[in-house]
């Protein structure tokens, strides 16, 4: 959990901001997970998480104690718990048009993107635990998800397991897209 201790203030960000904005954008390169050319799985840690809320805060001007305490409550429970995998699920299509299509055919597959560890049975996310993300029409561009872990699953990850990935959904289904080395272990850093 982040706190305002460890939050920079305005004037403090405005100086490291190009620095930091960097070295979260290196952090990320281990934790952005592509499903073909339009669906993107962030997997959010502690650093992506406090980028996030300092952007937040500086987009909005906010130095409230208050506000702060506002922007660390939301953005907080997107930060993993040490027995889970947590990640903003982006689905992407440039052109508005087939974008709106798009939305409308995906309602649900916010539910049907799955992670399997080794020869566990797929492990569905908890999506959108803080607010519906979708209606009868169609579904956002924009979902947040929660993997639990089981016990054996940690085990076995930690033991070097590997981590496939997919999309069982009817209108964009993705199968067994194993999970780099390089996105494996920092998840696995996330695992206490």
């Amino acid at each position: 959990m982040l706190a305002r201790t460890d939050l920079l203030s305005l004037e403090q960000y405005a100086e490291q901001r190009e620095s930091f904005r960097q070295q979260v954008l290196e952090h990320k390169k281990n934790r952005k997970l592509p499903f073909g050319d339009h669906i993107l799985l962030v997997f959010e840690d502690r650093m992506t998480i406090q980028y996030q809320i300092q952007e937040m805060l500086r987009v909005e001007r906010v130095f409230e104690p208050a506000a702060i305490q506002e922007e660390l409550d939301a953005y907080n429970p997107l930060i993993p718990d040490g027995d889970n995998f947590k990640g903003t699920l982006f689905i992407q299509y440039p052109d508005e048009n087939e974008r709106r299509i798009r939305l409308q055919e995906l309602r649900g597959v916010e539910d049907q993107v799955w992670l399997q560890v080794g020869d566990h049975d797929r492990c569905m996310p908890i999506a959108d635990e803080d607010i519906e993300r979708e209606n009868d029409d169609k579904t956002s561009s924009v979902h947040f998800l929660r993997y639990q872990m089981s016990g054996e699953e940690i085990s076995a990850l930690k033991q070097g397991a590997g981590l496939t990935a997919g999309v069982s959904h009817a209108a964009y289904p993705v199968d067994g897209v194993t999970v780099p080395t390089a996105i494996l272990g920092a998840l696995v850093a996330d695992l206490h």
